[in-house]
């Protein structure tokens, strides 16, 4: 029974299958033609936007919600492509002026559509029949789909932008769509409202002779769009290029050539570059919503209308597409440093900067043609500028950024920044033309030092910075030792010129010494002075030469004898006494004596002593090496300011840790060595245990010490043996060496200057300085040490922070210019700011040279009533050289300028039970029905018409 049931079932589906048999051999190419459509609109139909979206539809560039799904279809040795475009969030609405549409949307007013065209080099049908047999199939296979899409053909030439199209409303009404476009010789009865308006009602009207004196109630919708005009900068593209191929002329880029004022002129860049303004212009599009027109005469009254009478005003900002980085080819500090990162690469394979100058290089004559050296000429104006007298150091810390000096680079206008800064420019800043530059530098800088003449941009007193980069340390105490030398040759010239008043001099010294034993004559007395107090050597009322000074020095044991034998009468290179504190055995004054400030160090002596200790161990006495000839020159200035001191007191003064109170002492009331002691003297106490064992190298070195005031004594510093260690030093320095030393401060130089900045109060820019300070110590401090393991990394991770930089370039001048334009309206250019700031956010901070943006930017903002005023000043009357470019020819002016662009829409509504439309279902009567509607656009140039008109069929 099972069986034969199951055969049942088996002969009862094959007559169902052919029962339903659709014998296709029956059918034309038409047919299967017009199957096929059939059949790929059910799908779409049936998917919906939502399914569409997942098998694969495409996003339209031009657009935020519209997406298009293509389907390939085959008819009598042809190919046509059939496109579906659908909206998403849209809530059945047809977008409104202010949305990015479709060229369908606006010209006919359609929500979703379909485009069927054929696959050729044109894309559009020049053959009528043709274009009239795709339609018909189109429209037959919606009718069977019930389906109420509109359907379109492009036809006629491109250029024309033509369409013919059908849509089934139903079944009552069909809407026949057509567009076509006039490129050339618009009639001026067209270039005007009152003419458009005639050609539209002439659509439907009857008489034709007179419209003017009928009265249609015709709704009207219009939009204009205004775009500032550009200033007479035609030529600053090929200035921009210019710039570019003479780079490395150095000349002055606000010379003679260019006297017109550009819109950087005070921006802190200015000086090194012209930044291309980012901000091209505006587009201001004016829009007035729906109002009814009844006659010819009302259109042109609103021709004359001022452009301040629109509801809207919504502003576009045209911005330069050189702000993406991935599509332009802006010059600023962000390409130079790439083409310094790039030298830096180079210099790892010679060991010497000379060999990237000489013939007898390898691979020299590849340097030679590829990398350009500027004249000489060039070379001196360059030098010229770095070292022109006269430039003191500039005080730049007030408007450093707070994370600057975490880059370990020269700090902003000092003269090795100044010097990385040129070399950006210099030669486009290849590596040969670094070489040369470096050379002909580091001559300049021994010139100054053999002529004792200052160097510019460099502070010649104060510590040390650490904190900068060691040619800058090097430099700055370059700088000193020229001040010291400059020093002791006027001393030895004015000991030549005034040998006979040596001997007098000397006694007037003397005499000034005697004066009084708790005070100094060059000095003013310091009654609570603590420690040691640094000063001049000699004082500023005498002359006394080196020669005559050489009488305490000559001979330090002779000196010492002398000393010891006057030292109850003569207290010398005293600053006052210390509080109340007294000598251990005389019971005098304790005086604090002038001591010589300590041998300046840059960061390579203290990291060699370092190292020293860490061989030799840290203990006391090595330490005490290590500060010998520092700390037997303060023992030489205690023992000339107390004679009658030993040991100890010195280390109560100079070391008060290494003295030990007895306990009975230490239970009292505490001392203080500025304030005073205790009455009870002498104090009980004692050495330390460091200080008190056999063989304290300290009491050695006091034992040893003469008695000498600190202008008695020789120098510390040596400035003529440490300024030729420094020239050394710069004239040896590896390639590599100085190139990393140029990248750190060259990042953190460019980066100062931007932020010098005026942009007003823009949070995100702040915010995206701070990042980039922070992202640069991070890359950078690589570069602090030794790269031969690691250099393609360390080249990769500084091009991808020059991509960064440039992101943040190209911020700044945007801020900086939209900064400019609306100083009274500040949520205007942070409105705009931040769109674009949001734009650019995915590739901000990636680094990556090869990640593009796809999108455009397009942004459109609303404007209040109070912000019109200053957009609308944005426009300036044309001058005489821009008024020759176009006739005005249309109205709504604004301030002079007609707009590039109207698009007028015009309705027609009729109610279907008073008119022909009428039908005998009762639905029709429940509202009205657009029956007709005419899109304009153009200029007095260019003229494009759609029109849709409803029929009854």
């Amino acid at each position: 029974m099972a069986s034969s049931s199951q055969a049942g079932l088996v002969e009862q589906d094959e007559e169902e299958e052919i029962e339903h048999f659709n014998d296709f051999t029956l059918a034309s190419s038409w047919e299967r033609f017009i199957s096929e459509i059939e059949a790929t609109c059910r799908q779409w139909l049936a998917d919906g936007p939502k399914k569409l979206l997942e098998k694969g539809a495409v996003h339209l560039d031009s657009s935020d919600n519209i997406y298009k799904v293509k389907f390939d279809l085959k008819y009598a040795a042809k190919v046509y492509s059939m496109e579906y475009y659908f909206e998403i969030s849209n809530n059945g609405k047809i977008a409104d002026w202010n949305s990015t549409l479709h060229d369908l949307h606006l010209c006919f007013g359609v929500k979703e559509f379909l485009v069927i065209s054929p696959q050729s080099a044109s894309g559009v049908v020049l053959d009528a029949p043709e274009a009239t047999k795709l339609l018909s199939a189109v429209s037959i296979a919606l009718s069977n789909c019930s389906s109420l899409w509109p359907a379109f053909v492009p036809v006629h030439d491109p250029s024309r932008q033509s369409y013919i199209g059908i849509q089934n409303m139903g079944t009552i009404f069909t809407r026949r769509f057509e567009a076509d476009r006039i490129g050339s010789q618009v009639p001026i009865k067209f270039m005007h409202l009152e003419g458009l308006y005639e050609l539209f009602v002439s659509k439907f009207a009857y008489c034709t002779s007179d419209h003017s004196m009928h009265l249609f109630k015709v709704h009207l919708r219009m939009k204009l769009t205004y775009r500032t005009l550009p200033n007479d900068e035609d030529n600053d593209n090929d200035i921009q290029e210019a710039d570019a191929e003479n780079a490395d002329s150095e000349t002055s880029l606000g010379g003679d050539n260019l006297n017109r004022k550009r819109w950087d002129d005070d921006c802190p860049w200015n000086e090194w570059y012209f930044a291309e303004d980012p901000v091209k212009g505006f587009d201001l599009v004016a829009t007035w919503s729906e109002k009814v027109v009844e006659s010819s005469l009302e259109m042109a009254e609103l021709e004359s209308a001022s452009p301040h009478e629109a509801e809207n005003w919504i502003l576009a900002p045209n911005l330069s597409p050189n702000l993406d980085s991935s599509k332009g080819d802006r010059i600023g500090f962000a390409s130079q440093l790439q083409l310094l990162v790039n030298a830096l690469d180079i210099s790892f394979r010679v060991q010497f900067i000379e060999d990237f100058v000489s013939v007898e290089t390898p691979g020299s004559d590849n340097l030679k043609s590829s990398m350009v050296v500027p004249p000489q000429p060039v070379l001196d104006h360059v030098l010229k500028d770095l070292f022109l007298e006269g430039l003191q150091f500039p005080n730049f810390a007030k408007d450093e950024h707070k994370s600057s000096q975490a880059i370990k680079g020269s700090p902003l206008g000092s003269l090795f920044t100044h010097f990385c800064l040129h070399s950006l420019w210099f030669g486009n800043c290849n590596i040969r033309a670094i070489a040369v530059f470096w050379i002909e530098f580091v001559r300049e800088i021994r010139w100054h030092w053999e002529e004792s003449q200052s160097l510019p941009r460099i502070p010649a007193n104060g510590p040390i910075d650490l904190a900068t980069c060691l040619i800058n340390q090097k430099l700055q105490m370059l700088a000193i030792c020229i001040q010291k030398k400059r020093k002791q040759n006027e001393e030895v010239e004015d000991c030549v010129g005034s040998k006979d008043d040596a001997s007098a001099n000397m006694e007037k010294m003397q005499e000034h010494i005697k004066s009084g034993e708790e005070s100094s004559s060059f000095h003013t007395k310091s009654p609570a002075f603590d420690g040691k107090r640094d000063s001049l050597f000699i004082p500023e009322d005498f002359n006394v030469c080196k020669a005559a000074v050489s009488k305490f020095n000559a001979n330090s044991q002779d000196a010492h004898s002398a000393d010891k034998s006057c030292s109850d009468s003569i207290r010398r290179g005293s600053s006052g006494p210390v509080g109340s504190m007294k000598l251990l055995k005389s019971c005098q004054s304790l005086h604090a004596p002038f001591t010589q400030s300590a041998p300046l160090m840059t960061e390579d002596m203290h990291e060699e002593r370092l190292r020293a200790v860490e061989a030799f161990g840290d203990s006391f006495n090595f330490s005490a090496q290590l500060e010998r000839e520092t700390l037997s020159a303060d023992m030489s200035a205690f023992k000339a300011a107390n004679p009658d001191a030993v040991f100890e007191d010195f280390i109560r003064w100079y070391s008060p840790g290494d003295w030990e109170n007895d306990e009975s002492e230490a239970d009292g009331p505490p001392t203080n060595l500025t304030e005073g002691v205790m009455d009870e003297w002498p104090p009980r106490g004692r050495l330390s245990q460091r200080m008190s064992d056999h063989g304290n190298f300290w009491r050695k070195i006091w034992d040893d010490a003469p008695i000498l005031a600190a202008f008695e004594q020789k120098p510390l510093l040596d400035p003529n043996q440490e300024g030729e260690k420094i020239l050394h030093y710069l004239e040896t320095l590896r390639p590599n060496q100085l190139l990393e030393q140029m990248v750190c401060t060259a990042f953190r130089a460019s980066a100062d200057i931007l932020n010098q900045t005026n942009f007003g109060s823009m949070k995100q820019m702040n915010t995206k300085m701070d990042q980039l300070y922070l992202t640069m110590a991070s890359r950078l401090s690589s570069l602090q040490v030794n790269l031969s393991s690691n250099i393609s990394k360390t080249i990769e991770d500084l091009r991808r922070l020059c991509v960064v930089f440039e992101h943040v370039e190209n911020l700044i001048t945007l801020a900086a210019s939209l900064h400019r334009k609306f100083r009274q309206e500040p949520r205007i250019r942070e409105a705009i700011f931040s769109d674009f700031y949001n734009f650019l956010l995915p590739t901000m901070g990636i680094g990556l040279v090869d990640v593009v943006n796809e999108k455009e930017f397009d942004m459109k903002l609303q404007l209040r009533q109070d912000e019109r005023e200053v957009v609308s000043n944005m426009f300036t009357p044309p001058t005489a050289n821009q008024s020759w470019r176009k006739v005005l020819s249309m109205g709504n002016h604004l301030n002079g300028h007609e707009p590039i662009l109207r698009e007028v829409i015009f309705t027609m509504f009729d109610n279907a039970s008073d008119s022909h439309y009428a039908s005998s279902s009762p639905r029709a009567n429940e509202h009205e029905v657009e029956t007709y509607r005419m899109y304009t656009c153009g200029t007095s140039n260019d003229l494009r018409v759609a029109l849709a008109v409803a029929s009854y069929d």
